[in-house]
């Protein structure tokens, strides 16, 4: 690494350890009258992490690309040729964050590296998308959300089925069936199953290997740089890139690839955007060390009495979506509730809330899908990787954060990184 990064990354790590709250930070260049952002400007962006999900963010609309970033060269190089010569690359994300003519900072990255750029990117005042799973760890998340709000940061993640898009199995957006619970149609406390039967596919490809050996890194692949915050390991082709989800040290498999996706849905369904469960119950295999592998079934339960089921073998053929004293809702939006279309069609819509990035951007109002809400639904996926890896069952304090007299389980809410990374 030349000499020009190392000067990078001596200032980033000095800047890290004594940052001044820096307030709602908005370029210059983009403020208009009474502090607000001019909404004539565009918005300007920056890609961390080219290679497979990272092709998407390229041409999210709202945002002038300016640069992208890859410890991969030829990720890098290829998608240079691709965004044509007025987006500049670099292979430190560091030195993305130092430009003052950058609004946003995608962060298509594997897990293990979401939290500390968020965090350095909430620091260096850009605004934040960010791929799902939000973090690795629930410490990281808590993180996370202190940075964002500290610094005034717009964040997003990116999974959209709370507010856009047809919802997996059912045929109509999550906004009819958030009126149907909203209004006690089905009673109240409700289950949720998730489930192959109710539509959802847990993706079990995502699993690790067992028989790793080490093999040398390729040419043009800095995996020092790819590993950053992880543990030192042997590089091996299946550890990185498009099957680096079934490894620990970088994701949770199927549940880490997906979980979001299914269930910040049903967090939002079942209002508890800013709670967690309090109970997790697991019936899995005896997990690997490293290589994380299937499960049958989770189950989680809120104070409330709501529960989460994910039902991994789809054992409960007859199971419904959302279940209560008073119907159930199967996929395909079908409705237990007599006259459950006149009387959902009768009721007013759920608050509406704001779904354009760019928007949220100018406004400084929150995304639909931010930093608190994103972090609780993350906390979910992370809550059933903590029980699957230790092969029991949980209890949780939603309020603190942590495990209820688990000391094992707690030190996986904060994971040591490896020097000198840090949040």
């Amino acid at each position: 690494m030349n000499s020009r990064i190392n000067l990078s990354r001596r200032r980033f790590l000095q800047g890290a350890l004594a940052v001044p709250f820096l307030g709602q930070i908005v370029p210059r260049r983009l403020l208009g009258g009474a502090g607000q952002v001019s909404p004539s400007n565009e918005l300007t962006k920056a890609v961390i992490g080219v290679g497979g999900m990272g092709q998407g963010h390229l041409s999210y609309p709202g945002a002038r690309l300016l640069a992208i970033c890859d410890v991969d060269e030829g990720h890098l190089q290829s998608t240079l040729k691709k965004v044509g010569p007025a987006v500049r690359g670099y292979r430190d994300f560091r030195e993305v964050l130092e430009r003052p003519d950058i609004d946003i900072i995608h962060i298509p990255t594997p897990p293990h590296w979401h939290g500390a750029i968020a965090v350095a990117a909430a620091r260096a005042g850009k605004d934040i998308w960010c791929e799902k799973p939000m973090t690795r760890t629930i410490g990281e998340g808590q993180k996370v959300v202190a940075a964002v709000q500290r610094y005034g940061r717009i964040f997003r993640l990116n999974t959209w089925f709370r507010f856009q898009g047809q919802f997996y199995g059912f045929g109509t957006t999550v906004q009819p069936i958030k009126k149907l619970v909203a209004h006690r149609l089905l009673g109240w406390p409700l289950k949720a199953t998730v489930s192959g039967v109710t539509g959802f596919d847990w993706k079990f490809q995502w699993v690790g290997r067992t028989d790793l050996t080490p093999q040398p890194v390729p040419a043009g692949l800095d995996y020092d740089f790819w590993l950053g915050p992880a543990p030192l390991k042997p590089y091996h082709p299946h550890r990185v890139h498009s099957t680096f989800r079934g490894y620990w040290d970088y994701d949770g498999g199927g549940l880490g690839d997906m979980g979001q996706h299914y269930l910040d849905p049903v967090q939002y369904l079942l209002e508890k955007d800013g709670t967690s469960p309090v109970e997790i119950d697991v019936d899995a295999p005896q997990q690997h060390p490293e290589a994380v592998l299937t499960w049958r079934r989770f189950r989680l339960k809120y104070a409330d009495g709501c529960e989460i089921i994910l039902d991994g073998e789809n054992r409960d053929q007859n199971a419904p979506f959302l279940e209560g004293p008073e119907g159930r809702l199967d996929r395909g939006f079908r409705c237990s509730v007599p006259h459950f279309a006149e009387k959902l069609a009768a009721l007013p819509d759920p608050e509406p809330q704001v779904t354009d990035f760019s928007e949220a951007v100018r406004t400084r109002r929150k995304f639909a899908l931010n930093e608190s809400n994103g972090h609780r639904s993350c906390t979910i996926v992370n809550l059933c990787k903590v029980a699957l890896q230790l092969g029991r069952s949980l209890k949780f304090d939603p309020v603190q954060q942590r495990f209820i007299g688990d000391a094992e389980a707690n030190r996986l809410v904060d994971q040591p990184m490896r020097a000198p990374w840090q949040i």
